[in-house]
């Protein structure tokens, strides 16, 4: 196994545990975001976008990574918005996504198991429908969108405006939690 293959499984394990230890292995958890009665998703994704998003930022201001050596995919409107709606009916039927199913699974909740078999018979579903489907799956086709370049903003005030946000969106869950 490759250095940076190693690197890979031993940070995803090192991941698998923190999602553990947060109790996002469980469906119950995860499900409470829908019922805005537990906010840990929220602040797990948060906090996560916010560290990815500020770290390329410092690292290329500071010449440590080129940014244009960060592969950004492209956008296809129309199959990016349907597979987010079967995502988003997974999630709400499972109550996990397919990071946390993982989890779940490797907890030996049979949940997270049945969640990860869903998940494979979609995707060997969609790789035997493919053919069919090759022509969808290229459509609405918009290149790379960045959220600076459709605001027309500069980067550095688009990583401020939504490190603000996230800011504001923090501080109304601590709200909400102290008055629930």
């Amino acid at each position: 196994m490759s250095d940076s293959l190693l690197l890979a499984v031993l940070i995803g394990i090192a991941f698998g545990v923190a999602l553990e230890q947060a109790g996002l292995g469980n469906a119950a958890k995860l499900t409470g975001q829908f019922y805005l009665t537990d906010f840990t998703v929220m602040k797990v994704m948060l906090s996560a976008i916010l560290t990815a998003m500020l770290g390329a930022f410092w690292l290329g201001r500071f010449g440590l990574i080129d940014p244009a050596q960060v592969h950004v995919p492209e956008t296809f409107l129309w199959p990016q918005i349907v597979g987010g709606m079967i995502f988003g009916v997974g999630f709400a039927l499972a109550g996990l996504c397919p990071g946390t199913a993982c989890v779940s699974a490797s907890s030996g909740r049979l949940d997270g198991l049945a969640a990860i078999g869903g998940l494979f018979a979609g995707v060997l579903a969609t790789g035997l429908a493919f053919p069919a489907l090759a022509g969808f799956y290229g459509s609405g086709a918009r290149g790379v969108v960045t959220l600076p370049a459709t605001a027309g903003l500069p980067e550095g005030v688009v990583v401020l405006l939504v490190v603000l946000a996230a800011l504001g969106v923090f501080r109304l869950i601590a709200t909400r939690e102290q008055e629930g």
